[in-house]
């Protein structure tokens, strides 16, 4: 929630504002204010809490602790999590003004777009509801390896668009960090949408073995 709460607070502003009519210059401070706290205390909370998440399934393993509500609820904060920090990432906070205005197809300084969080969003979903409905036939359905590595890519791509929003990737000589961020971006949009396929897999692996 705190997450959320600063990263709200962002607005990328760089060298040019809208006023209603037209576009006017911005002093330099004024337009640095929202990176200066916001951005880095949203990377720091961001890093703690896919932390905490992780740490708390390695004990649960580690223990043997792990149950059908773990196997629920885990996913669903590793959802609100990620599914959260991409709308944020997509909205109109991140838009760059200028090319908004030119009606520029790449518009965003984050490099994450709607469309991005509607394929990512109905891969969740799918999952989601294949888990409800084989949990509720008591079929233990864990995260697969795929759904995994997936949410260690999502947590690593995070926190580092914020750092290349931070860090600013239209400044001069920052080209790369926009070469970069949409690499990891489409990257994980990619892996996202293909880790999906092992859950389907087993879940047609499962509702056959309960037909037999």
């Amino acid at each position: 929630a705190a997450f959320f709460v600063v990263l709200n607070q962002y607005r990328y502003l760089g060298d040019q504002a809208w006023t209603g009519t037209g576009f006017a210059g911005l002093p330099p401070v004024a337009a640095a204010v929202p990176e200066n706290w916001s951005l880095w205390t949203s990377i720091v909370l961001f890093v703690l809490a896919a932390a905490t998440d992780a740490l708390d399934g390695f004990l649960a393993r580690r223990w043997k602790v792990e149950s059908a509500f773990g196997r629920i609820l885990d996913p669903f904060c590793d959802k609100i999590l990620i599914i959260g920090a991409f709308i944020f990432l997509s909205g109109p906070r991140f838009v760059i003004p200028m090319k908004a205005y030119e009606h520029a197809f790449l518009n965003m300084v984050s490099g994450v777009y709607p469309w991005m969080v509607c394929v990512i969003l109905a891969r969740e979903l799918l999952v989601t509801a294949i888990r409800g409905e084989l949990e509720s036939q008591n079929t233990r359905f864990p995260a697969r390896l795929a759904g995994k590595l997936k949410m260690i890519l999502q947590s690593i791509v995070v926190p580092v668009v914020l750092l290349f929003v931070w860090l600013d990737p239209l400044k001069p000589g920052h080209a790369w960090m926009g070469w970069t961020r949409d690499i990891l971006v489409y990257a994980t949009v990619i892996v996202t949408f293909i880790s999906g396929w092992p859950y389907v897999a087993a879940a047609i692996r499962a509702l056959r073995a309960a037909r037999r």
